[in-house]
């Protein structure tokens, strides 16, 4: 006679072997992209490897001028978002792109520059427009991986989930 089913016994995969096959896929999803590449080893990256990362660093730095905008315009969100702005010229940094000066610097300048964004008048609306950005750009980096070269795609991987992180961050905020 068979044995009745745990009432605990669960159907569909466990967390545990979600996250390992989840995490075995990315490694050699990483493993094998490089092998894409033409070219020789000592060529350095492709020119669209190139052009990926100037357009990640260059969206980095404007999520960045998003963050200056918001923090000259509600100064009493600055200290919830410098950290995470501070993280986002990282990114830029990672990505290849130049150094960006401080907030209170950079702040000045962002208004004036024909991308910057209108800052709403409150602070929560102020936030969910920061928060829907990131969410953006970590959508469109996450949809980047699947033609992206190793090393790039780890790292747009990477960013993409702090830039997931830092939309949770702003939006729980709000609860």
């Amino acid at each position: 006679m068979p044995f009745p089913p745990s009432p605990r016994a669960r159907s569909g995969p466990r967390r545990r072997s979600l996250l390992a096959v989840g995490s075995t896929a990315l490694a050699l999803a990483g493993c094998t992209a490089g092998d894409e590449d033409s070219g020789d080893p000592g060529d350095g990256p492709s020119a669209a490897d190139r052009r990926a990362r100037a357009r990640a660093a260059r969206d980095s730095e404007e999520l960045a001028g998003r963050y200056d905008a918001v923090i000259a315009a509600r100064p009493g969100l600055a200290e919830r978002l410098r950290p995470l702005r501070e993280e986002v010229v990282r990114h830029a940094r990672a990505f290849g792109g130049g150094p960006k000066a401080s907030p209170s610097s950079s702040a000045s300048s962002a208004p004036s520059s024909p991308s910057a964004p209108a800052v709403p008048g409150n602070d929560r609306d102020a936030v969910a427009v920061l928060a829907a950005a990131e969410r953006e750009l970590a959508d469109r980096r996450a949809k980047a991986l699947v033609g992206a070269p190793g090393e790039l795609a780890r790292l747009l991987a990477s960013v993409a989930a702090a830039g997931a992180a830092h939309v949770y961050l702003l939006t729980e905020g709000d609860a």
